[in-house]
């Protein structure tokens, strides 16, 4: 789409051609079509663009049967098009002072009132929620689901550990569980599971990739701040600092959109989830019940703390987001999963 005047964007020939051989993206071509509405100019240079496709010898065929049995259309072809031939009903006209051959009015039948404007009753729930609700609900699935539960939840077992049961590693258990939690969500937020309509939002041209960042991000808004002064709050006792989840949180949200492309949300995310609990879990299997708790925050250690460690996440958050912007064609087709 190329810009021009004052007007705005219109058609390219190449933008057409892209259109009537269904190689453009959904997205696109939806705002093409909604472009076609207002500009006659475009809707011209798409027509002709489509005629000459192999399509254009049924859609002639299908357009002349249609005109045929509406004569008053074929009287009246639209601007670039070729007009059919077809008996035409004629109108009377009577003539009237000032006016010495004005048509009479159609008449139209009038609907009752009550199914002309909808009740209040009638109109969606969400018109009826306040501002604030209409926000949440619009932040995606996870967010206003049993998702923000969890994540509080995990935040107040964590305080009610280390604050009231003592448990001197707590902040450490916090650190293994929290960079899953917007892993979860991000598996919550999108796809024909979570979204009702999900087919009608990913062809939107605010749909597909850019709805799903935006749901990520409203995952990462409520984890991050909620479980990093969770974490400050806890004693330290060794382990390391309260934000040291947060790169690897973020490197493993962009995996699994990455990861999403090619294997759908949910899986993606049970792949980067399970990985990052295997890695951190691994030394627990046959350890000793009294040290397991100081072999678990070794391995936290390990995989959180230093500067190779935040290093090595700063890494995999750079790579997950170049591959993420090269899959993004694959969120106008994402699998039905």
């Amino acid at each position: 789409m190329t810009k021009h005047d004052a007007s705005g964007w219109h058609v390219t020939d190449t933008l057409a051609a892209r259109y009537a051989d269904d190689t453009l993206p959904e997205p696109d071509a939806w705002s093409l079509e909604k472009h076609l509405e207002h500009c006659a100019g475009c809707a011209v240079r798409v027509s002709g663009a489509v005629r000459a496709t192999a399509a254009g010898a049924v859609l002639g065929d299908v357009r002349a049967a249609v005109l045929a049995a509406n004569p008053v259309t074929a009287a009246h072809p639209a601007p670039g098009t070729t007009p059919v031939t077809a008996p035409v009903r004629k109108i009377p006209v009577r003539e009237t002072p000032g006016h010495p051959l004005r048509a009479p009015r159609p008449r139209f039948s009038r609907r009752p009132r009550s199914s002309c404007l909808p009740r209040f009753s009638r109109l969606p729930r969400l018109a009826r929620l306040p501002r604030l609700a209409r926000l949440l609900w619009a932040a995606g699935p996870a967010v206003r689901g049993a998702w923000l539960p969890a994540v509080l939840g995990v935040a107040a077992g964590a305080m009610l550990l280390g604050l009231v049961g003592g448990f001197a590693q707590a902040r450490v258990v916090l650190l293994a569980i929290a960079p899953v939690l917007p892993v979860a969500g991000v598996a919550l937020s999108y796809g024909p599971h979570a979204d009702p309509l999900y087919e009608i939002t990913a062809a939107t041209p605010g749909g597909g990739l850019r709805l799903a960042l935006t749901r990520t991000a409203a995952v990462l808004a409520v984890s991050l701040p909620l479980l990093t002064l969770t974490g400050l709050l806890l004693p330290a006792s060794g382990a390391p600092a309260a934000a040291a989840w947060l790169l690897p949180g973020l490197a493993l949200s962009l995996a699994t959109l990455a990861l999403a492309s090619f294997t759908g949300s949910r899986t993606a995310a049970g792949i980067t989830a399970g990985g990052w609990l295997c890695a951190v879990l691994a030394p627990l299997p046959g350890a000793p019940e009294a040290e397991a708790a100081d072999r678990l925050a070794e391995q936290v250690s390990r995989c959180l703390d230093g500067v190779a460690a935040q290093g090595a996440w700063a890494a995999a958050t750079v790579l997950g987001a170049a591959l993420l912007a090269a899959r993004r064609p694959a969120y106008d087709h994402l699998p039905r999963r």
